[in-house]
C-alpha cells in the first residue's frame, strides 16, 4: 500500500496545473467584466466627463511610455531592469527648467516660433546630457557586473538610483522647479464644460513619431539588427564580429536620451518637477513595461496607455471610484497580479524583438 501512494498521488499533481490555469482565467475574466461595468456606469452617468478622462488617460499614457521604453530597450539587451531610468527622467525634467527657463528665459511670452526653436534647444542639450549619463552609469556601474549573478546589478541599480536623487537634492533642493507658461494652456476643444489643453496633444504628437521610429530602429536598421543579435545570444554574436560593448552603450545612450526628451517634454506639459519625481514616474512606467510584456516595444506603449487610462480615470471619475488616494495601490497590485498570473506581460516577450 506504501508504495502505491506515489503512484496514487501523480494524477492529482498533474491536474493541479491545468486547474491553476483554469482559476486565472475566471480571476482575469471576472476582472474584466466588472472593469466593463464601472466603465459602463460612469460612461452613462457623466458622458462627457469620462471621455474627457479618456483623452486624458492617453495623455498620461503617452508621458509613461517615453520612460517605458527605456526600460524595455536596456532590458531587451542585457536583461537588467535599470531602476536608475527613472532617475535619469528627473534630471532630463531639472536640466529643461536649468536649460529652458533660468538660461533661454522661456516663459511663454516669447512668439511661437521662438519658443519652438528655445525648446527643440532645451531638449538636445538634455538628450544629450542625459544620454552621456547614461552611458557613463553603464560603464561603470553596469558593465564590471555584467558576468555576476543578476541580483548584484540590480541592487547596483537601485544604488545608483539613490545616488541621482541624493544629486538631485543637493543641487536643487527639496523644492520643486517650476517651468510655467512655455506650452500653450489654451483649450484646443471642449467636451461640454471639459476643455482639452493643446499641450496634452503635443504630448501624445510627440511620442507616437518616438514609438514608431524606435520599432523602425530595432526592426530595419544595420543597428538594430545588432541589437537584436545581442538581445538573442551576446556570445554568439561577438563571436560574430559585433562589437557587443558599443551596441549595449548605444541602447543605454538610446535609453538616456529618450529620458532627456521626456523629462522636457514633462516638466513642460506639467510646469514643475522634483527631485523625487523618477521614483514613483519610473514605477508607474516599469509597471506598464511589465504589464506590456517588458522587452517588447509594442507591449510598452500598450502597457503604459492601459495605466495612463486607469489612472485617470481613478482619479477623476464620479461613479464609483476609489480616488487619486488608492492610485499607486491600484497600480502596484496589477503589477503583482502580472507578475504572478502572466509574467511574460500581455503580449509576451518577442525574444527575437525584445531589444
Amino acid at each position: 500500500m506504501a508504495a502505491d501512494a506515489p503512484t496514487a498521488r501523480k494524477p492529482m499533481l498533474a491536474v493541479l496545473p491545468r486547474v491553476s490555469q483554469q482559476l486565472t482565467k475566471v480571476l482575469g475574466i471576472g476582472l474584466l467584466v466588472l472593469l466593463a461595468v464601472w466603465l459602463v456606469g460612469n460612461f452613462v452617468t457623466n458622458w462627457q466627463l469620462t471621455l474627457s478622462l479618456t483623452l486624458t488617460g492617453i495623455t498620461l499614457g503617452a508621458m509613461y511610455c517615453l520612460v517605458a521604453l527605456g526600460y524595455t530597450l536596456v532590458y531587451g539587451i542585457i536583461e537588467l531592469i535599470n531602476f536608475a531610468h527613472g532617475d535619469v527622467f528627473m534630471w532630463g525634467s531639472m536640466l529643461a527648467v536649468t536649460i529652458g527657463v533660468t538660461i533661454l528665459g522661456l516663459d511663454g511670452s516669447q512668439s511661437g516660433f521662438v519658443t519652438a526653436i528655445g525648446v527643440i534647444a532645451t531638449m538636445l542639450a538634455a538628450m544629450l546630457i542625459c544620454a552621456s549619463g547614461n552611458v557613463f552609469i553603464e560603464r561603470f556601474a553596469y558593465r564590471p557586473l555584467r558576468n555576476a549573478p543578476k541580483l548584484a546589478p540590480l541592487i547596483t541599480a537601485i544604488g545608483v538610483s539613490f545616488i541621482l536623487q541624493a544629486m538631485a537634492l543637493r543641487a536643487y533642493g527639496p523644492g520643486e522647479q517650476t517651468a510655467d507658461g512655455v506650452f500653450p494652456n489654451s483649450n484646443l476643444f471642449s467636451i461640454g464644460i471639459y476643455g482639452y489643453p493643446t499641450k496634452n496633444l503635443l504630448v501624445v504628437v510627440f511620442t507616437i513619431p518616438v514609438l514608431l521610429a524606435l520599432v523602425y530602429l530595432v526592426r530595419n536598421t544595420r543597428q538594430g539588427k545588432a541589437m537584436r543579435a545581442v538581445a538573442q545570444d551576446t556570445d554568439a554574436a561577438r563571436m560574430m564580429g559585433i562589437d557587443v560593448d558599443r551596441i549595449i552603450a548605444f541602447t543605454f545612450a538610446l535609453g538616456g536620451g529618450l529620458a532627456g526628451a521626456g523629462g522636457t517634454l514633462f516638466v513642460f506639459w506639467q510646469t514643475s518637477t522634483r527631485y523625487d519625481l523618477g521614483f514613483q514616474l519610473g514605477l508607474f512606467a516599469f509597471t506598464a513595461a511589465v504589464l506590456g510584456g517588458i522587452g517588447n516595444l509594442q507591449g510598452a506603449a500598450l502597457g503604459s496607455l492601459m495605466i495612463g487610462l486607469l489612472q485617470a480615470y481613478n482619479d477623476g471619475a464620479a461613479w464609483h471610484a476609489p480616488g487619486s488616494n488608492w492610485t499607486q495601490s491600484m497600480i502596484f497590485t496589477i503589477l503583482i497580479l502580472v507578475l504572478v498570473f502572466r509574467p511574460e506581460g500581455l503580449l509576451g516577450e518577442q525574444v527575437a524583438d525584445r531589444a
